[in-house]
């Protein structure tokens, strides 16, 4: 029987966990290397200590409604996207309304080892140190919630000549704090994802010149959609779930084809063909391009005493930015435990190191997918402390097979990227909190309509289950009013009411969710849940 559970890392899934762990009737403590919460979106002048946090310009790419604790919404006056000061403020008010802090213990570096019963006791112990004190405690699970970001990482040797030859400095993204140091100089920007777009945009304000290097393909989106709204809470619906599952692949990918070519020509900037394409977030990259402030470089072939060699040569160099991201790892785990995850292809629904002899070991946040991992975090942690406190999962020899399936679906997928829909409703169907769309089509018909057509914010997952809250309902029926709010700063006299349009909207949308709520639950009596969900 679990009741006590360590939980390493106060950031987003550390907290979401705690709280997880409070509501299931665990007896949760947090441990936190630093001194307060947040994570890395707890901004930092410091480069010391190993701790990874956002650069000072940073805004979310996830919309705060797609983004919340699912029974927490986000002030409606705070803005759609947030900067981390704003987020970083969020999370303190979540933790001071669940009564939180009481659970965490700051400025601790700790250890983690199997006792020597675990086979038969699943128990942990963790050893800390804080100020020059050890102490040992015994955990009847441990929640590790210290994410992706942990470990930089820096391909020096696929990039010939970088750490012999060249005279200029390099550094990773991690380094990175601000503009000032890269004032007036040729910088080179290796990696365009959603940090080396940010940052090739950022540093053309500035240097001298900027030359952004992508070895794949690209498709770039606003975090504006038509009409002005945030770009996942129209494209992330269970509508569009529905239809990418229903449609041919090959039409779908047409479709998203020319989408993502509706705002501007891909080809054209030399960012992505109708080939496999990564996807990152970015206003202003397509602007940059265009005025010739960042310039697109292919793949850098070797480095020189101050030239880059792309197949052509860029001279004068001064400065290198390695956007390579991260690997992640966990230095406080015992090696045996360790290995048996060297990434997580191997974990059962991306959580679990299934090898173990009992399930009291969860990997939270370690998942990509679509939409904010924020959310799929906490999801996980629902689910787990769950599994803690009264439920079982399969035995082993039917997990690892399902991790591998798992993956080699994954590597498929066009962005590496889980479906944010499919994986987060897959984990909620495990939880017995998924939201029943036939369900609620008999029961409350204009909150299914909302549920299905509108977009898949973390709310519809409090709807029914262990943990249901009786806000979720007034949360997605007021989720467009909190979104333009922090908009309404100047009123427009606009005479106009469009709320007769919407009705229309809703009456003919009302056979189509019926007819889409009916195949679902079919389905689901099979045992099939859509894998295949929207990739934008």
């Amino acid at each position: 029987m679990v009741q006590r559970v360590a939980v390493i890392g106060a950031g987003v899934g550390g907290l979401a966990s705690v709280k997880c762990c409070l509501d299931e009737g665990l007896e949760p403590t947090c441990f936190e290397r630093s001194e307060d919460i947040g994570g890395l979106w707890r901004y930092t002048e410091s480069r010391d200590g190993g701790r990874v946090s956002v650069y000072r310009s940073v805004i979310t790419n996830t919309s705060k409604e797609m983004s919340c604790f699912s029974d927490f919404p986000c002030p409606e006056d705070f803005p759609n996207f947030l900067p981390h000061s704003l987020l970083l403020e969020y999370f303190q008010m979540y933790a001071q309304h669940f009564d939180l802090l009481r659970h965490i213990r700051f400025k601790v570096t700790l250890s983690v080892r199997k006792r020597p019963d675990f086979a038969t006791s699943g128990q942990w112990e963790v050893v800390t140190e804080t100020s020059g004190i050890q102490e040992s405690h015994i955990f009847d699970a441990v929640m590790v919630c210290t994410g992706h970001y942990q470990e930089p990482y820096l391909p020096l040797a696929s990039f010939p000549g970088i750490d012999t030859r060249f005279k200029g400095q390099y550094l990773h993204s991690r380094e990175y704090k601000d503009v000032e140091a890269f004032r007036g100089k040729r910088v080179l920007v290796v990696g365009i994802g959603n940090t080396g777009g940010d940052l090739s945009v950022e540093l053309s304000r500035v240097a001298a010149k900027v030359f952004l290097s992508a070895r794949s393909s690209t498709w770039v989106f606003s975090r504006v959609s038509d009409h002005g709204f945030p770009l996942d809470m129209v494209r992330t619906t269970r509508f569009n779930h529905f239809l990418d599952w229903l449609l041919p692949s090959a039409l779908m990918k047409r479709i998203k084809f020319w989408k993502c070519n509706s705002w501007f020509n891909h080809v054209n900037y030399g960012l992505a063909s109708a080939k496999r394409c990564g996807i990152i977030v970015n206003e202003e990259l397509p602007f940059c391009l265009l005025s010739g402030t960042v310039v697109l470089k292919p793949n850098v072939k070797e480095f020189t005493e101050s030239s880059a060699v792309f197949g052509t040569t860029e001279e004068n160099i001064d400065v290198v930015l390695f956007a390579t991201g991260y690997i992640f790892s966990f230095p406080f785990l015992e090696d045996s435990v360790r290995s048996l995850f060297d990434d997580n292809r191997s974990l059962y629904k991306c959580i679990f190191p299934p090898q173990l002899e009992k399930p009291t070991l969860a990997i939270i946040g370690l998942v990509q997918l679509t939409g904010s991992v924020m959310v799929g975090a906490e999801m996980q942690a629902r689910w787990v402390t769950g599994i803690f406190a009264a439920y079982t999962l399969p035995p082993v020899r039917e997990m690892r097979p399902q991790a591998e399936k798992s993956w080699r679906d994954l590597s498929r997928r066009e962005n590496l990227k889980m479906s944010f829909i499919s994986y987060t409703d897959e984990i909620a169907s495990c939880a017995g909190v998924k939201p029943s769309m036939l369900r609620l089509l008999l029961t409350d018909p204009q909150l299914a309509l909302a549920v299905f057509f509108g977009p898949c914010t973390p709310y519809q997952y409090r709807l029914m289950g262990r943990g249901k809250w009786s806000g979720a309902r007034e949360a997605i029926l007021t989720q467009w009013q909190r979104t333009l709010k922090p908009l309404r700063t100047r009123v427009m006299d606009d005479s106009s009411d469009g709320s007769d349009g919407w009705h229309w909207t809703w009456l003919l949308a009302l056979p189509v969710a019926l007819t889409a709520g009916f195949l679902l639950s079919k389905y689901s009596q099979l045992g099939w849940t859509p894998q295949a969900g929207l990739q934008v």
